[in-house]
């Protein structure tokens, strides 16, 4: 009895742990944050014009973007929004962005 319970409590979670894997490749290949989208959202954050910013690289994993962007005075940031892809509807968050090399930190200052 035992033995079977383990089984089944094994492939549970591997059925879980694959379908959450899938969900996060699927947020990544149905990420819908353009660049231009990306500048806009962030330089309001940052309280900057879009112009002011350049990407300098951009990585998505799972349902977050993170983005290192360079501003025209030449000050670095780094940016992560979450969403922005089919789990979400397209729906994006605020970014929460930071100088690069420092922890970013959100809105409840974490």
């Amino acid at each position: 009895m035992n033995l079977s319970r383990n089984i089944l409590q094994l492939c549970i979670a591997a059925s879980l742990a694959l379908t959450l894997g899938g969900c996060s490749s699927l947020a990544s290949k149905t990420n819908t944050l353009s660049d231009d989208k990306i500048r806009s959202q962030t330089s309001a954050a940052l309280g900057l014009q879009p112009d002011e910013l350049t990407i300098v690289s951009r990585r998505t994993e799972g349902t977050s973007t993170y983005v290192n962007l360079k501003t025209s005075d030449g000050k670095e940031f780094t940016c992560m929004i979450s969403g922005g892809n089919i789990l979400t509807l397209g729906i994006a968050s605020s970014p929460v962005c930071g100088k690069k090399g420092e922890p970013l930190r959100g809105f409840l200052g974490m």
